[in-house]
């Protein structure tokens, strides 16, 4: 008994924490303290986008006449719109279709407006309010113009002309026509689906990353671990995404690629944070992914809404990527999509070179599976 007292009586000895010793108040406050601070950040991270996002500088197709477009454009809040001049309608449509734009404005004796609520139906939204502007901006001008002829007719009247006041051609109101060229899935309408299936990805990314960091070890088994990882779920989501909920449009096949990558480019940065520094690794990983790369990826607004260069930057992160490239699959084949393929493929193969020079890459695994 004698020496079990002298032992926890000793300086090097360390209380057993439920043997009755009470957290000191200090330590108690500077967890409250951190822990208020990063309920705090986590708010930020994921209301400041849709915060401080505002329509702007949103790329348009107009075509007509350089006065035609410059009465309709005039009319929108100043630096809403960036008007990109096509020649003719079949142009501008084949911008929409390419992603180069979001829509169009087509004048003249028939005025259309053409949409792709694919694309952004939040883009949509904007463009179906210019078409509102358009049609009163009409109506007023028919207007202006029945009151000149009626006061035209009036003097004419006074004059002694009553026969020829009444032979006038009747003032039309043109109707603005909206028209999606790239509508939804019907059983997607309002574009949810896309934006909601970007945090399970993101998310899945994450806990293949962090259980093989901790499961596995070894250098290639940690490489094949993740390549398996990224085969099995692209297959099953894009199952899912495509074949039960109807979300993804296209090849199966390709979506289950886009999927796996970016599955693939998640959990290898993850990985290799955690081959490199250590378990910290996998918390940073995760910053990366959920607190950065998902609220500036731009998956439910066009990317120019966001403050610049935030909607550019979300577009180099592995949430932005994915969520670009799978909506080009599905919806708009002709647009480019090296750009998100390389991306991914750039963030996949980072991985892979940390997990091959970390430090901690021979750690073995807490457990065998």
């Amino acid at each position: 008994m004698s020496t079990l007292i002298e032992r926890s009586q000793a300086p090097g000895h360390r209380q057993d924490p439920t043997s009755g010793t009470h957290t000191p108040w200090p330590h108690a406050l500077r967890t409250a303290l951190l822990a208020a601070a990063a309920v705090c950040i986590v708010l930020l991270a994921f209301s400041w986008p849709s915060v401080t996002a505002k329509v702007q500088n949103l790329p348009i197709a107009a075509v007509g006449s350089p006065d035609q477009i410059s009465q309709i454009t005039a009319k929108a809040p100043a630096g809403s719109l960036n008007v990109r001049t096509a020649s003719s309608r079949d142009e501008a449509v084949k911008l929409i279709e390419q992603r180069e734009v979001y829509g169009a404005i087509v004048l003249g004796a028939s005025p259309e407006i053409l949409v792709a609520s694919a694309g952004s139906p939040v883009a949509s939204q904007a463009l179906t309010q210019v078409g509102a502007q358009m049609q009163a901006q009409i109506q007023s001008q028919a207007i202006a113009k029945l009151q000149e002829a009626l006061t035209q007719a009036a003097a004419k009247a006074q004059g002694g002309q009553t026969g020829q006041a009444q032979q006038g051609a009747p003032v039309t109101v043109p109707q603005v026509t909206m028209t999606d060229v790239v509508p939804l899935s019907p059983d997607d309408a309002r574009g949810t689906g896309l934006a909601v299936a970007g945090l399970p990805l993101a998310m899945g990314g994450m806990i293949g990353g962090a259980l093989i960091s901790l499961l596995v070890s070894g250098t290639w088994r940690r490489l094949g671990a993740i390549l398996a990882y990224g085969v099995i779920a692209g297959a099953g989501l894009a199952g899912i995404l495509q074949a039960w909920f109807h979300t993804l449009q296209g090849s199966y096949w390709t979506n289950a690629g886009a999927i796996g990558l970016g599955i693939v480019a998640t959990a290898a940065i993850i990985v290799g944070l955690n081959a490199l520094i250590g378990q910290p690794g996998i918390a940073i990983g995760a910053i990366i992914t959920l607190f950065i790369g998902n609220p500036l990826s731009s998956l439910t607004q066009p990317k120019e809404f966001l403050p610049a260069p935030w909607g550019d930057v979300g577009q180099w992160l592995v949430p932005g990527a994915s969520g670009t490239l799978l909506r080009d699959l599905s919806y708009f084949p002709d647009a480019a999509t090296a750009f998100p393929w390389l991306v991914l493929a750039g963030w996949a193969a980072a991985g892979a070179v940390l997990i091959a020079v970390g430090h901690f890459r021979n750690a073995p695994a807490i457990a065998d599976i």
